[in-house]
């Protein structure tokens, strides 16, 4: 393809290495890019509270998407572009039909905003990450509120296992997908993933979709891959994810993004 105009990346497992930093090599070519006039967004299921370490690392301060394309962050202005939500008749209908098929399930939600705990969980609840400040509340309150994300765990599965069952009971309803196999499955409202957000980041930048290319590693990443003109996929991508790319690139262990963009910058 031509110098790409707009280049989208995962966080974790892709643009940073596997001890979560950005390395010097993938710093110097996150800066040659911008020098030259294309723009640089990062694009996770990550909420907007754990974007400025990663863009401060990064010196980057543009667009973010972040919480699988539901929201659209501003790094400089530390405020929330856009957002797509699920409402709370949506989430409670949501939980009570997955409860059928995966029972045991515990729930936690995101919500927009970036102050005010925004992250709310139901008791029981365990964040696969474990790093986040808990805000436990009655499962009514959890879901009694619009949110970005649905997050929904079972200890006792793999998340590839989660999505397949709530896909094939809930269709088109939800969108559904994870970013972690150890037993969470991520929901956003019906249409919602990484793509529609970087496409929206694209309009905002007046960035045609023929000038994109895209990095990942789990299936929230595949929607993303596949709307970009050039998706890659990291040699430490899951299978799913290496099929729908067009290009496999080295581990994030690897600099596998830098090695990509040093052919055009």
């Amino acid at each position: 393809m031509d110098t790409p105009r707009l280049v989208a990346s995962d966080i974790d497992g892709t643009l940073l290495d596997p001890m979560d930093r950005v390395t010097p090599r993938t710093l110097a070519v996150l800066a040659r890019l911008q020098a030259a006039g294309a723009v640089f967004a990062l694009v996770s299921g990550r909420p907007p509270r754990w974007i400025p370490p990663v863009a401060q690392a990064a010196d980057l301060t543009g667009l973010a998407v972040c919480a699988n394309g539901a929201i659209i962050y501003d790094i400089a202005a530390e405020k929330i572009v856009s957002h797509r939500s699920l409402d709370p008749l949506l989430l409670g209908d949501t939980v009570h039909a997955l409860e059928k098929v995966l029972p045991g399930i515990h729930v936690a939600t995101e919500r927009a905003t970036i102050e005010d705990h925004p992250f709310a969980t139901e008791p029981d609840f365990r964040n696969p990450w474990g790093d986040e400040p808990s805000n436990v509340q009655p499962r009514a309150e959890v879901l009694g509120h619009p949110a970005t994300k649905l997050l929904v765990r079972h200890q006792g599965m793999t998340s590839a296992e989660m999505a397949l069952a709530a896909t094939e009971l809930l269709g088109t309803a939800i969108d559904v997908t994870y970013s972690t196999n150890r037993g969470l499955i991520e929901i956003s409202a019906p249409g919602v993933t990484k793509a529609s957000g970087l496409n929206e980041v694209a309009t905002l930048s007046g960035v045609p979709t023929t000038a994109t290319i895209a990095f990942g590693d789990m299936p929230n990443d595949i929607e993303m891959l596949r709307w970009a003109t050039h998706g890659v996929a990291m040699s430490n991508a899951q299978a799913e994810v290496k099929e729908v790319a067009d290009e496999v690139t080295a581990s994030n262990a690897e600099d596998g993004v830098a090695v990509v963009l040093e052919r055009w910058f």
